[in-house]
């Protein structure tokens, strides 16, 4: 008879059923039912990426206008923030890409899953690119323009331009037969990667401007209006990299003026 750690071990390793594990249910050692629960557990989160994954391509596919079609999903990351650029994404995924199993909207997942994603992202994907819109831009054009502008550059900027766009509750000023899907990275696995490399590119560059700028706290916030955040404001006003048309920033210059 196998002991609980090598029943345990070997159900760790196993990534389905398998016919050793027949009378495990039946087995009356507490440990080894524990670990039992812990297998059905995970075979079954993994049955329920699997099946969110196969939905979410198939939801793109329903988009493809014929079979040999590139159809690219586009998102952004930081129209909230007081400071920092708007980024967005434009990405063309393969038909069928196992690696991608479990992609999400990147706001659903960790920091650590969203950089292991946006490495697989770039490794499978027939194309993506990246755009990131500066804060002038922002105060120059508004928010929600300097992002559509910014979605526009990133599909633009596609090795390979795309048949069809899916864009996440946006629709732009491309002459590309398109979308706007509202939650569209929870739908859509194109939006989905595209959410989750502008993310992770928009945390590396506030990781930048924190060097730069070690005051204010950017490393930790990202540029949203935290405490923390605010209260450096305060004290020291704003850089050159603050939106000086969102609030409070736009009243703290005019009463310095």
């Amino acid at each position: 008879m196998k002991t609980i750690k090598e029943i345990t071990q070997a159900l760790k390793m196993a990534q389905h059923y398998e016919p050793w594990m027949d009378g495990i249910q039946e087995d009356g050692r507490s440990g080894v039912q524990k670990a039992w629960q812990q297998y059905c557990k995970r075979l079954e989160k993994q049955r329920q990426l699997l099946a969110a994954h196969q939905e979410k391509l198939k939801f793109d596919a329903s988009y493809l206008p014929h079979e040999n079609a590139y159809l690219a999903g586009t998102d952004e990351a930081g129209r909230g923030p007081l400071a920092g650029p708007v980024v967005t994404a434009a990405v063309i995924l393969p038909n069928y890409c196992e690696e991608l199993h479990g992609i999400n909207d990147s706001k659903q997942l960790s920091k650590e899953l969203r950089e292991n994603y946006a490495k697989r992202i770039k490794e499978h994907a027939i194309a993506y690119a990246i755009h990131f819109q500066s804060a002038d831009e922002i105060d120059r054009l508004n928010i929600y323009e300097a992002t559509r502008q910014s979605m526009k550059k990133s599909i633009e900027g596609l090795a390979i331009q795309p048949d069809f766009v899916l864009a996440d509750a946006m629709t732009l000023p491309i002459d590309i037969a398109q979308a706007s899907i509202v939650k569209g990275d929870a739908k859509s696995l194109a939006i989905a990667a595209a959410s989750i490399l502008a993310k992770t590119a928009r945390d590396h560059y506030m990781e930048g401007l924190h060097e730069q700028f070690p005051l204010y706290g950017f490393a930790q916030h990202a540029g949203y209006g935290t405490k923390q955040h605010l209260e450096a404001l305060a004290q020291f006003g704003p850089t050159s990299h603050h939106r000086k048309t969102f609030e409070p920033i736009k009243s703290m210059i005019a009463k310095r003026e």
